[in-house]
């Protein structure tokens, strides 16, 4: 099945500079800035100051990016939408669960109008459309001292598989690769507990040996207390429609409440392992670590490392998402490498291109030669919707190990529930 066109409008090199009154900045040396869309989430960015409008000071990366499908872009473009950029000086707040608020003086602002040529192909342009790069006056053109924002943006084709499960993880459902109105299934999941059988036999072992049956019944009780305080063993494998396993994703650490809370804490996370298949067995291809936030009880903490291939020496793993969403609403897991760092969060709790948030992912490391540009994208929360860049998908093993993420991403919200509530059947073992 052919993919689905998607859109991506692109903001990056952004810098600010003075001109008159002696070319002097600010005191504050702080800028950001808000990038705007009619009816999408607002996205945040810092602007540094570019001393005597030097070109070469200009940061080059990616500050922002928003993802549409073709129809929404078609829609933006009827309605004549702009997008728009406020300047503030100062300092952005830090956004919670992605939403960012920011106090400062307001700099001055810009518009920049939006058409279909690089989505209709025209005009040898690649996919990929320029619609404004360089110096642009903001602000009261009145004033002694000018503002001026440097800044590019691009719109680009960026086509996708999609992919949706027709149920929740922990249902097993059958995924269906989607194109528009068009659905073909291409992949079976099946969720499943690792067997706790060799642990169990020893625990009878040694009761067997005990000849006080008060001490027996108590040891009973503990256990069962023990294994509800844990939750671990989880695991869903997606096969292809012959039935052979494709990818897997593994609970490796149980999720397991930090002392003294009823919560998943952040020194303490739980994890999943994305396996792919190997040469008669499982190759680990990504960690997923998640944890409830302490400080933000409806905000689920993520991160997402991807596994250098261990015959490879001196290799070490790289983060490619670090964020949060909301218990709540849900939101999108997003990895995208457009601009060679992690982004802060953005309102969906996404990774999307050009927010800020910390993380270890190096511009040009060995990860950046494996994905470029968007990577995927899953919804968390009811039943998950993935988005794969089609770049990164050669074979059917790629674009499986990318919906065993999305399990699995949707199963931490889940795992970092409280302890005290209880989960539904298909996530309980039996007993609990």
């Amino acid at each position: 099945m052919d993919p689905c066109p998607f859109v991506r409008i692109v903001v990056g090199s952004l810098g600010l500079k003075f001109t008159g009154a002696g070319d002097v900045a600010p005191l504050s040396s702080a800028a950001y800035c808000k990038i705007k869309l009619k009816n999408y989430p607002t996205q945040f960015a810092e602007i540094s100051y570019v001393a005597n409008g030097d070109q070469n000071q200009i940061n080059e990366q990616v500050q922002a990016c928003f993802n549409l499908k073709k129809s929404e872009f078609d829609k933006v473009v009827d309605t004549s939408n702009m997008l728009k950029i406020e300047v503030y000086s100062g300092r952005k707040s830090k956004p919670v669960c992605g939403f960012g608020s920011g106090s400062g003086k307001l700099l001055g602002a810009v518009t920049v109008g939006l058409d279909s040529e690089a989505v209709e192909g025209g005009g040898g342009n690649r996919g990929c459309v320029v619609v404004r790069n360089g110096w642009v006056g903001i602000g009261d053109r009145s004033s002694k001292s000018m503002v001026n924002l440097h800044l590019s943006i691009r719109v680009e084709r960026d086509p996708r598989f999609v992919f949706e499960f027709d149920g929740e993880p922990e249902c097993s459902p059958q995924v269906f690769q989607v194109n528009g109105n068009v659905r073909q299934a291409v992949f079976t999941s099946k969720f499943s507990f690792r067997s706790n059988r060799d642990q169990n036999l020893r625990s009878d072992s040694s009761l067997s040996e005990s000849n006080n049956s008060k001490s027996w019944l108590r040891s009973i009780q503990k256990d069962k207390e023990k294994q509800v305080k844990e939750r671990k063993g989880w695991s869903i494998t997606i096969h292809d429609l012959s039935g052979s396993p494709v990818a897997m994703a593994s609970m490796v650490t149980p999720f397991v409440p930090s002392h003294g809370t009823d919560s998943v804490s952040s020194s303490n996370p739980g994890a999943w392992l994305i396996l792919r298949p190997g040469h008669n067995t499982w190759k680990p291809w990504g960690r997923l670590e998640a944890w409830r936030e302490s400080k933000h009880k409806d905000s689920l903490g993520y991160r997402f490392e991807l596994l250098p291939d261990a015959t490879v020496s001196g290799l070490d793993p790289v983060t490619l998402a670090n964020s949060t969403l909301s218990f709540k609403t849900g939101g999108k897991f997003t990895i995208d490498m457009s601009n060679g760092a992690s982004p802060m969060s953005t309102p969906n709790g996404s990774f999307g291109s050009g927010s800020g948030s910390s993380s270890d992912f190096e511009f040009g490391s060995w990860a950046h030669l494996m994905y470029q540009g968007f990577v995927m994208s899953s919804s968390v929360g009811g039943k998950p919707e993935v988005e794969v860049g089609i770049q990164h998908v050669t074979c059917t093993e790629d674009a499986a190990a990318f919906v065993a993420l999305a399990a699995a991403m949707d199963l931490c919200v889940d795992a970092c529930q409280p302890f005290s509530r209880k989960l539904r059947p298909e996530l309980r073992h039996d007993g609990e």
